[in-house]
């Protein structure tokens, strides 16, 4: 995110500029391409970036279902344990309440209750409307709602490289993996590799500023705010390292350790309700095995725990803000 100072990791060979969501059909565009048993599945592909897809692999490779959520991602379930790789575009993230039964009870459980017999390789896209008067059943962030199923893999990167390499991963892993991307994100432009097999592995975080003060975790979304706000500290001269996840289930616990063992102090940000969100499950692993590192209690800033209203006046100010980054930053110091 060049507007926004990121640092994205270096790129072996020819790159270009592209946006978020240009990276993410690029990657699916890629596989379609790489792999004849990978194919696109879902809801409203054309109206979300998706007509390219259409154009070039046609109506047997991508198909427009009806809005029955759960019937067709156990649809695209039985594909991928009959050797198939699907893609399914679950659209707005609240929906994918609908499918859950299907993910949990037989895309995560299945090569376990088969004792490994097979294998499900299965991705879920899952978009975040979460501003915009989208109301409250459209405007989810339900990544925390599968971090406690075993069985499942989820990412949510924030630059355009890293959708790219990551996409590209859980189209080609083994496992079924949901991809929760920030609508917001979508638009924001950086460097992406053209190498077709250029990829980010699934399980490790990435530190998008370096700094010595405090130890920053942005989720998702929440890193736009975090670096405004962390470019208005830097001027004032206090130095905030910034790593975001990529990967939330598993989550690289050993980059937060290492970083934290530098700065001693530890905030994290996301746009998920405060009970049992991510930075719940990190503050807990630190406090249980990185204790002694830290010189101030873990600070999360996050949304409350209510729903996201219609009304623009109290949308506005429902998710974490770059004010509110930098009074918690501050309370670190």
């Amino acid at each position: 995110m060049e507007n926004l100072k990121q640092k994205t990791e270096p790129a072996t060979g020819a790159s270009v500029q592209m946006t978020y969501l240009d990276a993410l059909m690029q990657a699916q565009f890629e596989e379609m391409e790489r792999d004849e048993r990978v194919f696109l599945m879902g809801e409203d592909i054309s109206v979300y970036g998706g007509d390219k897809l259409v154009e070039r692999f046609g109506k047997n490779r991508v198909w427009n279902m009806p809005i029955s959520e759960g019937s067709f991602t156990g649809l695209g379930i039985g594909a991928a344990i009959n050797g198939s790789r699907p893609i399914v575009d679950l659209s707005i993230a609240s929906f994918v309440y609908l499918a859950s039964d299907q993910i949990i009870n037989q895309a995560a459980k299945l090569r376990y209750m088969t004792g490994g017999q097979i294998d499900i390789p299965i991705v879920f896209r899952c978009c975040m409307f979460s501003v915009g008067s989208k109301a409250a059943q459209h405007a989810d962030r339900p990544y925390p709602f599968f971090m406690n199923v075993p069985g499942l893999k989820i990412i949510s990167p924030t630059s355009p490289a890293d959708i790219k390499g990551l996409m590209k991963s859980a189209v080609r892993d083994g496992n079924p993996v949901l991809v929760f991307e920030d609508t917001r994100l979508w638009p924001l432009k950086g460097d992406v590799p053209t190498d077709p097999d250029f990829l980010v592995p699934i399980g490790k975080a990435d530190i998008k500023r370096e700094g010595t003060d405090v130890t920053l975790i942005a989720i998702a979304g929440a890193i736009r705010p975090t670096m405004e706000a962390v470019n208005a500290l830097s001027a004032e001269g206090i130095s905030v390292e910034v790593i975001d996840p990529r990967t939330l289930k598993p989550l690289d616990h050993q980059t937060f350790k290492k970083s934290v063992a530098k700065t001693g102090r530890l905030l994290i940000v996301e746009n998920a309700h405060q009970v049992c969100n991510v930075g719940s499950e990190i503050s807990a692993v630190m406090a249980e095995e990185a204790f002694d590192l830290l010189k101030k209690p873990i600070l999360r800033v996050c949304a409350p725990d209510i729903h996201v209203p219609f009304s623009p006046a109290l949308e506005k100010d429902f998710f974490p803000s770059k004010n509110d980054i930098i009074a918690a930053v501050r309370r670190l110091l």
